[in-house]
């Protein structure tokens, strides 16, 4: 079953136009935010509201099928960062100069490390985006 563009318009205007992980607005990325199923549909996800946000190409891509990585700081397995039921501020943070994400929780640590939130490109990108004054987005802009 496809997602319906009602729902579709529902999860972009609840996800602020932002990737659930890297808080990239998608204004700023080269691409449209993709509609992520936090636990894909492979592994038993639904299309249901309840189960989609936006994700950039690249984070959606690097999370792939993950519900749960490692967190070399408590040497466990934990669930990834879930952008619909967690607070994205609880779970991370920006480094000084706003250019990388610094994870908080476990969880925060092991989705930083799984959807290799501070690649190169990322990481690149997000100082050019402090050089233009479009980044790192304010607290009231995220949710």
């Amino acid at each position: 079953m496809a997602i319906s563009e009602q729902v579709r318009f529902r999860v972009r205007a609840q996800a602020q136009n932002r990737c659930g992980y890297c808080r990239s607005l998608e204004k700023y990325i080269l691409g449209i935010l993709e509609i992520d199923h936090i636990i894909r549909k492979a592994i038993g996800g639904s299309d249901e509201e309840e189960n989609l946000w936006l994700a950039c190409t690249l984070c959606n891509n690097y999370k792939g099928t993950q519900t749960d990585a490692f967190d070399r700081v408590t040497q466990k397995h934990v669930k990834l960062f879930n952008p619909r039921t967690q607070q994205w501020s609880q779970n991370f943070a920006w480094s000084e100069d706003a250019t990388e994400i610094i994870g908080l929780t476990d969880c925060g640590r092991a989705t930083v490390t799984a959807l290799q939130l501070n690649n190169n490109i990322a990481v690149t990108v997000r100082r050019q985006w402090v050089s233009a004054g479009w980044h790192p987005p304010t607290e009231s802009s995220i949710s």
